[in-house]
């Protein structure tokens, strides 16, 4: 977890408000949460200075879950300028995130 930024619910709105952001709904406990896990610190070396890579804890923030309609995990939105602009749900290859990603950039 060393490339993404941890949000709560007290730091996502600012967090996201402004260009884009890649937004893992995860849990300690998920077994496909920590398989995507190498996949996203990839990304966010990679995206350094052109986008976020952050993680959502949902034991920690249940009421960001429930906000943004997250059943299973790991979920990941592509967040641009505030707004949900893509979602993934389920583990999703690097080049299918990476493809989000430039999208979102343009």
């Amino acid at each position: 977890m060393s490339n993404a930024v941890e949000l709560t619910q007290e730091n996502f709105k600012d967090a996201v408000a402004k260009g884009v952001t890649l937004v893992d709904f995860w849990a300690e406990w998920c077994g496909p949460c920590r398989m995507i896990a190498p996949v996203l610190d990839e990304l966010g070396g990679e995206y350094a200075g052109k986008a976020t890579i952050a993680k959502v804890n949902v034991d920690d923030a249940p009421g960001l879950a429930e906000e943004f309609s997250v059943q299973s995990i790991p979920t990941l939105l592509i967040v641009k300028d505030g707004q949900e602009v893509n979602r993934f749900i389920g583990v999703t290859g690097k080049g299918d995130l990476a493809a989000a990603l430039d999208a979102a950039i343009g």
